[in-house]
């Protein structure tokens, strides 16, 4: 269905308050998307919803609206308290949720909302969630979602890794890059490594950062028009990937096959550049970099191909420390 062809959100106005939509309408947004159209009518009416579509399709607003609507409707009946809770699976799409809400509920004077992450104490309000009535909502970007970006794979020495990333960030540092490493110290270590010593534009989160710089890292990340994000946690997103593979990890290629993923094999180059370096700063990182690499080796699945005993521990080494 063409994009002109949903329902525009003015249709709703028997379920959605006055003070919704004109927030919606200041929000730049006229006609619903897909997954909205589908999902609002049932989730304004209360029932409990599973819903799947890609990155961007409008998943927030079709989950946050009736969540904003229910509230209102809890005020208007003199109900005090938290009407509504919505959990996210990392600290940085709760942030971008609760941003696009308080846009939402702009002309909703007597709506507040508050952002907790961290290790706040939850308990009081778990507990008062457990005596209410509950709807159940459910968004995904991934359930069913097919593969449509284009993904490609190297198979690549392990001596080489680094001078292939390297290359890779030279022919993409006019885009928006994210580099996804098996432990936070690789991602210290290669942020050091290409911030100091290659000068590239690469910022760094991971999980053991505190809540301040992990915010102001993913902020700069969304306002910049190009960058490398290195990062030790996965989030969803839509473009192209590129995924690196030792020789003796190319059986992986076929175990994403059978969850139809396929891939197409990338061109490779014969020039490599000498990123070699005796800086002693980079020591002690590239150390701690080898050590999380080897304990998150320990613990992947499918250790018939992502096997330490048949792995080439001194190349390793090598390459890390360089």
């Amino acid at each position: 269905m063409k994009e002109d062809k949903f329902p525009k959100f003015k249709v709703l106005k028997e379920n959605v308050s006055e003070c919704t939509l004109e927030a919606i309408k200041q929000m730049g947004f006229k006609r619903m998307t897909e997954i909205q159209s589908k999902v609002l009518p049932s989730a304004l009416d209360g029932a409990d919803i599973v819903a799947s579509a890609k990155t961007g399709s409008g998943k927030t607003l079709a989950f946050l609206i009736p969540v904003v609507e229910d509230v209102t409707k809890n005020i208007s009946k003199g109900i005090q308290g938290t009407c509504g809770i919505i959990i996210s699976p990392t600290r940085e799409l709760a942030i971008q949720t609760f941003s696009v809400l308080q846009d939402l509920v702009s002309y909703h004077s007597n709506i507040t909302s508050a952002l907790v992450i961290g290790g706040e104490n939850r308990w009081k309000q778990s507990d008062e969630l457990s005596k209410e009535s509950r709807q159940t909502m459910l968004f995904s970007a991934t359930h069913s979602e097919r593969t449509d970006a284009l993904v490609k794979y190297s198979i690549c020495d392990t001596e080489y890794r680094l001078w292939w990333l390297h290359k890779i960030l030279k022919k993409t540092k006019n885009y928006k890059v994210m580099v996804f490493f098996s432990s936070c110290k690789s991602v210290v270590f290669h942020h050091e490594f290409f911030n100091t010593y290659c000068e590239a534009s690469v910022l760094c989160i991971h999980g053991k950062m505190n809540q301040a710089d992990r915010t102001t890292t993913i902020t700069n990340f969304y306002n910049a028009e190009n960058v490398a994000l290195l990062t030790a946690r996965g989030v969803g997103a839509a473009g192209n990937a590129v995924l690196l593979l030792r020789p003796e990890e190319k059986e992986f290629v076929e175990h994403l096959q059978e969850y139809k993923i396929y891939l197409d094999k990338y061109e490779s180059w014969d020039t490599f550049y000498n990123l070699k370096t005796k800086n002693p700063e980079f020591h002690k990182l590239a150390v701690e970099a080898f050590e999380g690499y080897m304990r998150a080796m320990e613990v992947r699945k499918q250790k018939q191909i992502f096997n330490l005993i048949t792995m080439d521990v001194d190349a390793v080494a090598r390459f890390v420390m360089i």
